[in-house]
């Protein structure tokens, strides 16, 4: 036991307890910090943080400090192996004094990082009896070996990093059952969950921020299946008229005839069967918002007409020549190429300007890598409550597979995709042949980054879109951010971080 508290150990120990209750933000910069005081405090050279890895049975470098760090962070143990894996599976503290003669250490990660081990301490992070990984120091830098005391103070702090990531868990468990219950009661509101991580969409829903202050027509454009109308939603939820009706439409559902009474109503005795008067959208949507979904399926005969309520605010019913006059504001959408429709006089020029006020483009996926983890979890979750089944998320080659797909049906494939792996998965986590999904780049993604953590996953990705799009507009900058529907200066930075480089000023450079 310790017999005599060191103040500046202990002043040390509330610190890192105040940050673990305060909800700290960022797990691994809090594991960092953990590790760093128990290496400064414990006078060791260098020292390590890994977790468990329960699927793969291995441990894994979260956090590395001193010596060779950065090499030793690309190492994995395998339960057992090693003095962490045997301190892992056997869930014992273990002090070594000579680690070089000691048959448990892992002499090949020491002699690939040439960086010899003498006296090493190493102690399980412990949460309710399981261990969830190791904290290893590494050397005294006096040259001396660990002693109890050391001991002692490693596992009080092996016991805050425990809290810390059990913390970390609770809340991640919270914060989506808060998730569940916003889905919930968006979802009986017939709203949808927005999921916005990408720097692009974020852009979007600024530009969403000041567009729904006015009472101007928006059209929105882009594929099928990017998620328009939840960005029709958002800019009603964001305007003064959020408490008043959001009506949709979808133009290419019904035909002509039909339509006009979709959207204007009748009266009775119109038309056969027409045994009641009915209200249409415009009138049901008065005050608040309208959103007309693919817009370029509608007939011209009825574009005339809308073009009449944008213009005067009213309308008739099929069958009536009463004047109804109505406060809508007009959202459309459609994923044709709006302008040659114009053109080809299938679409009304007069109409296409008067929709066309604030245009809003949504990028394919494609373009958003960013929002497929958050949307590819959110999705699991909707359909495991659905299915009734469990899955503890996705392996890394699965996730692999989905960050390296195309997505040429947008969100609407990715949804489809992860109900479907649900529905036919059967293992702990989602696998990659649960996905269906055939491989298109994963393998030369890895190799050109190397890294396969998510982050160098997207990044890899990233470069290797905008790379492609840069040769499609010939290495020209200005023509490539409109292309990617992206500012030039943004651009250019992600050049800049990602490494991009033209294979011509290369060349050129190497020649001169």
């Amino acid at each position: 036991m310790l017999t005599k508290i060191d103040v500046q150990k202990f002043n040390t120990l509330i610190e890192i307890n105040l940050l673990i209750n305060s909800n700290f933000g960022d797990l691994n910069a809090l594991l960092t910090q953990i590790l760093d005081s128990a290496t400064r405090l414990c006078g060791a050279a260098a020292s390590s943080l890994l977790l468990v890895n329960k699927e793969k049975q291995e441990l894994y470098f979260e956090v590395a400090i001193g010596g060779k760090s950065a090499e030793i962070k690309h190492f994995t143990v395998k339960m057992g192996e090693g003095i962490a894996g045997w301190v892992a599976m056997h869930n014992k503290t273990i002090m070594v004094s000579d680690a070089e003669s000691d048959n448990r250490h892992a002499h090949n990660i020491s002699k690939s990082v040439d960086y010899p081990s003498k006296a090493m301490l190493a102690v399980p992070m412990r949460v309710k009896d399981e261990c969830l990984g190791v904290i290893e120091l590494i050397n005294k830098t006096n040259g001396k070996n660990f002693d109890q005391e050391d001991l002692e103070w490693l596992e009080i702090f092996a016991n805050q990093a425990g809290l810390a990531i059990a913390n970390a868990h609770n809340i991640e468990r919270v914060r989506g059952e808060i998730q569940l219950l916003q889905d919930q009661l968006g979802a009986d509101q017939g709203y949808h969950t927005m999921i916005a991580k990408s720097p692009i969409i974020l852009e979007k829903l600024e530009i969403i921020d000041r567009v729904a202050r006015t009472d101007s027509s928006v059209l929105i454009l882009g594929e099928s299946g990017v998620g328009k109308e939840l960005f029709a939603e958002q800019i009603h939820l964001r305007s003064d008229r959020k408490n008043k009706p959001f009506i949709r439409v979808n133009c290419a559902a019904l035909p002509e005839g039909l339509m006009e009474s979709e959207l204007f109503g009748h009266v009775k005795g119109a038309f056969t069967n027409a045994i009641a008067t009915r209200a249409g959208r415009f009138e049901q949507a008065d005050g608040g918002t309208i959103f007309l979904d693919e817009i370029g399926d509608l007939s011209l005969a009825l574009q005339a007409k809308l073009l009449r309520v944008i213009q005067e605010k009213s309308f008739e019913k099929l069958g009536s020549d009463i004047t109804h006059m109505v406060d809508v504001r007009i959202l459309a959408a459609t994923n044709k190429d709006i302008e040659k429709q114009v053109e080809k006089q299938e679409f009304r020029s007069d109409l296409y300007y008067r929709l066309n006020v604030l245009p809003l483009y949504i990028p394919p996926l494609r373009q958003r890598p960013e929002d497929i983890p958050e949307l590819t979890d959110f999705f699991l979750r909707k359909f495991m409550r659905e299915t009734k089944k469990s899955f503890d998320g996705f392996t890394e080659d699965a996730m692999e597979t989905i960050l390296s797909y195309s997505w040429p049906g947008n969100i609407r494939e990715l949804e489809n995709c992860i109900e479907r792996a649900c529905v036919i998965g059967k293992n702990e986590k989602i696998t990659s042949d649960d996905l269906l999904l055939k491989d298109n780049g994963m393998q030369a993604i890895t190799q050109d980054s190397g890294d396969r953590s998510m982050q160098g996953v997207l990044n890899a990705f990233k470069a290797r879109y905008i790379r492609k799009v840069l040769m499609e507009n010939n290495w020209n900058q200005t023509e490539t951010a409109k292309a990617l529907d992206i500012q030039r200066t943004y651009l250019s930075r992600l050049i800049k971080e990602l490494d991009i480089t033209n294979p011509k000023e290369s060349s050129n450079y190497g020649s001169g």
